[in-house]
C-alpha cells in the first residue's frame, strides 16, 4: 500500500506554531478524504482534523480554533497549520486517507511535535 510521509514537526515552546505536511503518491488522493490523527506516548490516537474532497473540515474540540488543515491536490500534499501550541499537543502525528472516520491506509511514520512549558 502506499503511505503517507508527515513532515514539519520539531521543538516548539508554548504559545508557538508549526506547519505539518503530509504527502503521497497515491492515485486517488484528490477523492479521498484525508485525517490527522496524533498520538501521545501511553494514549490511543486520535483524529485531531479532517478535510474531505470537497474541501470541508472538522477538528477536535481540543484544537478547534488553533490548528488548520488545508490541502493542495496538485501537489497531493494535506497541511496542518498549528498555532497557539500547548505541552498537550506534544504527540506524533500522522495522516491517513479516511472512509468516514476510519483510516483505511497504513499508518506512515508520522512526525513528532514536542511544546515545551
Amino acid at each position: 500500500q502506499v503511505r503517507f510521509v508527515e513532515s514539519g514537526g520539531g521543538l516548539v515552546q508554548a504559545g508557538g506554531s508549526l506547519r505539518l505536511s503530509c504527502t503521497t503518491s497515491r492515485s486517488t488522493f484528490s477523492i479521498n478524504s484525508i485525517g490527522w490523527y496524533r498520538q501521545a506516548p501511553g494514549k490511543q490516537r486520535e483524529l485531531v482534523a479532517r478535510i474531505s474532497s470537497g474541501g470541508s473540515t472538522n477538528y477536535a474540540d481540543s484544537v478547534k480554533g488553533r490548528f488548520t488543515i488545508t490541502r493542495d491536490n496538485a501537489k497531493k500534499t494535506v497541511y496542518l497549520q498549528m498555532n497557539s501550541l500547548k505541552p498537550e499537543d506534544t504527540a506524533a502525528y500522522y495522516c491517513n486517507t479516511l472512509v468516514g472516520t476510519t483510516p483505511i491506509a497504513d499508518w506512515g511514520q508520522g512526525t513528532q511535535v514536542t511544546v515545551s512549558s
